[in-house]
């Protein structure tokens, strides 16, 4: 099925509005899977918030070029799966957990801005913690210090009563 120019144009647009957005590009090769892997796999990164699409190569080289992804160009050969995401974690996570369930799924490049990232760097980038994960994180290491103030100075009257109710109870 070819496409008209007019939609053509209107992919391309799509895909140059995702780029301007994106914080990760990843790119896979999907060859010999079969449907259903495909759907499950479409669903996931619909779930955690990933544009994720087969498009040809030559419309995504026209739409990242003059970004700071222009690089990825050279590696748009074969049939290619295409994430993009505002999360960088949250698209290496997905991708690549489910291309360890399925070889015929093969991580192949992607990139975080001008950096090009190799298949390795992407399976560190998956192994980091999500934002979530993070914030949370971070959240309790800056509430630690006042909640260990607070049952400090909530010691002192607790051990003034445990001393008058030993002293009550010695009498």
């Amino acid at each position: 099925m070819s496409l008209n120019l007019e939609e053509k144009k209107a992919i391309v647009a799509e895909v140059s509005a995702q780029v301007a957005n994106a914080q990760a590009i990843i790119i896979a090769e999907y060859r010999g899977m079969e449907v259903g892997h495909m759907t499950q796999l479409r669903a996931k990164t619909r779930e955690s918030g990933i544009y994720f699409r087969v498009i040809k190569n030559s419309l995504v080289r026209r739409a990242i070029a003059g970004t700071p992804y222009a690089e990825l160009a050279k590696h748009m050969v074969g049939p290619l799966v295409y994430g993009i995401s505002a999360d960088p974690v949250a698209a290496a996570k997905v991708l690549h957990e489910f291309s360890k369930n399925n070889e015929k799924f093969v991580i192949k490049v992607g990139a975080m801005g001008e950096h090009v990232m190799s298949r390795d760097e992407i399976t560190a980038l998956a192994a980091l913690p999500s934002r979530e994960e993070l914030l949370a994180k971070l959240l309790g290491t800056m509430q630690a210090p006042i909640a260990k103030f607070v049952q400090t100075l909530n010691e002192v009257p607790a051990r003034f009563v445990r001393g008058l109710a030993m002293v009550r109870d010695n009498k």
